[in-house]
């Protein structure tokens, strides 16, 4: 089997039946990450020591015939954002550059307690503020498909990690498509839970213990290169956990199997007002066609919403948030009743998109404007299609639903004239993820699935 771009199912699998051993899989990851990290720098932290060790414990005691879980023995690599017990947790912040957080996140522990062994971290803008992965501690992560160009961010050296085989699966942040848009970019599967679906406790280094300030917008997701495996790890890192107060105790369901025939997609080529590639625009169109002549019902008309308004808001409900976590308040703070009307004003936009999913299954639209640009410096304007646009449009397609908290899927559906791949976004109703899940199940084959970047 090629062991590092075997799906996660498939490797633990292998595992389990004594196919391969966990030491033979981390063996070949820290190869791939040995061979092609140096370029692309998606890794920044490896324990290639203590995961040896720990994955002869994990051989060790499937031999003595323990009780063995979904992950056991499988290697993976987190985003440089989760605190991990003893390693190091930076967000690529000099000030963080030291910080080994003496226990592991509840996301963390899930993984761990499922058999999973942690190898190393991934890079990320500074502090998650960017939609390129560049810092000042370990540098800017390349795109898999041409190192010259992004592989977007925050979440961007777990994209291209995964992109290059060198980890089965990652957990990305999402707080304005921080997850959608590097898989995007990078031609891999991203998942945007429902808002409070996965536990926030540890996703961001806090040596001080300060107040958790992020209570919105923001969300934990899996990242990987299938539906299947997004499936797994959802289902492992989802719902409450003893520490973030704020998860709903909604139960995970096992993904469903679902038939096109039985199903009504709603399909947005663009969103009024937001620029789009005219070939992203194309790849929704075609595949909506595709979608039609499997059966499914489709039809095209988004809810009457301000989206532009929408970013604003968003974006304003993020500002208060990130003042209330400065370590000086400002002299003039926010006043508790505008956030309160900020709230008043997001539930209007919530309501909206769960009338509007009463009447379909999903919503297939873009996942943002271009596919992997140049890097650059942040705030340059963003070439689409001839026409210069704003960078802060970047991920307008998928930070929509961050301000609704919709759960929200990316999949690879092939590529554009330079060879790039194009990813496209499936959106269901809040608290729907497994139903989602089955629904980019049922529309992958016609997607096209994850390719392998050549060279890798």
């Amino acid at each position: 089997m090629d062991i590092v771009f075997s799906p996660t199912t498939e490797l633990a699998a292998a595992i389990r039946d004594r196919k391969i051993s966990a030491v033979e899989a981390l063996d070949a990851h820290l190869t791939q990450i040995d061979r092609h990290n140096e370029a692309v720098n998606a890794v920044v932290t490896l324990d290639r020591d203590g995961a040896r060790q720990r994955a002869g414990k994990a051989d060790e005691a499937q031999a003595r015939g323990e009780a063995l879980g979904p992950l056991h023995g499988v290697p993976f690599t987190l985003k440089d954002t989760h605190e991990t017990a003893g390693m190091r947790t930076t967000v690529g912040f000099p000030a963080f550059a030291d910080y080994a957080p003496r226990a592991d996140s509840p996301v963390v522990a899930r993984l761990k307690a499922a058999g999973g062994i942690l190898v190393g971290k991934t890079n990320v803008a500074t502090m998650l503020g960017d939609w390129q992965s560049s810092n000042p501690l370990f540098g800017r992560t390349g795109n898999p498909w041409n190192l010259q160009r992004t592989a977007g961010g925050s979440s961007g050296g777990a994209a291209a990690a995964l992109g290059t085989g060198m980890t089965p699966f990652e957990v990305g942040t999402d707080m304005q498509d921080s997850i959608r848009l590097p898989a995007a970019f990078c031609g891999v599967y991203g998942l945007k839970p429902t808002e409070h679906r996965v536990s926030l406790a540890g996703a961001f280094p806090d040596p001080g213990g300060a107040p958790r300030s992020v209570r919105l917008i923001s969300c934990l997701g899996p990242m990987a290169r299938s539906v299947e495996d997004l499936a797994l790890i959802y289902g492992l890192i989802a719902g409450p956990d003893g520490s973030d107060t704020d998860l709903a105790p909604v139960p995970v369901e096992t993904m469903p199997e679902l038939d096109l025939r039985n199903l009504r997609i709603a399909v947005a080529p663009s969103f009024p007002g937001f620029p789009v590639a005219g070939e992203i625009s194309a790849a929704v169109e075609s595949l909506a066609k595709e979608l039609q002549a499997a059966g499914a019902i489709v039809e095209a008309e988004l809810p009457k919403l301000d989206l532009h308004d929408d970013l604003e808001q968003g974006g304003a409900l993020i500002g208060m948030m990130l003042e209330a976590a400065q370590p000086e308040p400002p002299e003039k703070p926010t006043p508790v009743s505008r956030w309160f009307e900020a709230l008043a004003r997001r539930d209007r936009s919530i309501l909206a998109w769960e009338r509007f999913f009463d009447g379909c299954d999903a919503l297939l639209c873009p996942v943002a404007m271009v596919t992997a640009f140049p890097h650059c410096e942040p705030g340059t304007s963003i070439e689409v299609d001839g026409e210069k646009q704003s960078y802060w449009m970047l991920p307008a397609y998928g930070a929509v639903f961050n301000y609704s908290g919709h759960p929200a899927l990316s999949l690879p559906c092939g590529q554009d004239s330079n060879g790039l791949p194009i990813g496209l976004q499936i959106v269901g109703k809040r608290w729907s993820e497994s139903r989602l899940l089955g629904i980019a199940r049922a529309i992958d084959p016609l997607a096209g699935g994850f390719r392998r970047p050549p060279g890798y």
